[in-house]
């Protein structure tokens, strides 16, 4: 079941970034940064692999990637500027959103300041919720959102290259693949299930 929705899944991103080209790389990358755990580990990949093709310009993928998150932040910003705290601290539940969360974003601004919507930007998991708490925390818009596009530039240029040496090796990877599908799968499902578990846990201790 679980290997099926993966692969339906994929296939989505896929004929997504294969109808839209570019833009879809964007659309895509928009939803990721809307809060919804959309992973960018196998939009940008793909991206990449069409690269290697000569479908698409590397730059052109990665700035598509970084453009999509920026799209997507304002409306998560806004959220958290408008609701503030206390909104999240009533209803964060019902976005896996709890006060530990909260409590930990204001630690990486007092510790780094707004670079630290930069450094979330290379963070996986992290980087797709970080806008709620700059929203609430009245981070400023311009700075914010510059630091997201370069962040997510370089999360974008990393992820598109790693699908650009994939797809430049495709055929002797082709064989061993398959081999590892069920690692795949266990590895997707563990680490989601323990993130899950994880904010389950502090929403019970709010």
């Amino acid at each position: 079941m679980l290997d099926g929705i993966l692969t339906g899944l994929i296939n989505w991103i896929e004929n997504v970034i294969t109808a839209m080209g570019a833009a879809g790389i964007s659309l895509l990358m928009a939803i990721e940064s809307c809060n919804i755990p959309l992973p960018s580990e196998a939009v940008l990949p793909f991206a990449g692999y069409m690269v290697s093709k000569g479908e698409m310009g590397f730059h052109a993928a990665a700035i598509a990637g970084a453009t999509g998150c920026v799209i997507g932040s304002v409306p998560s910003y806004y959220l958290g500027y408008f609701g503030g705290r206390k909104f999240f601290e009533n209803y964060g539940k019902y976005l896996l959103v709890s006060k530990k969360d909260l409590d930990d974003a204001d630690k990486w601004v007092d510790k780094y300041g707004d670079w630290a919507f930069f450094l979330c930007r290379m963070l996986p998991v992290i980087r797709t919720f970080i806008s709620l708490p700059a929203g609430i925390l009245k981070a400023r818009k311009r700075t914010f959102f510059t630091l997201t596009f370069l962040g997510s530039l370089i999360w974008s240029y990393v992820l598109v290259y790693v699908g650009v040496k994939l797809g430049e090796n495709i055929d002797s990877l082709k064989s061993v693949w398959h081999k590892f599908d069920i690692v795949i799968i266990l590895a997707c499902l563990i680490l989601g299930g323990v993130y899950i578990w994880k904010h389950l846990k502090h929403l019970n201790q709010d």
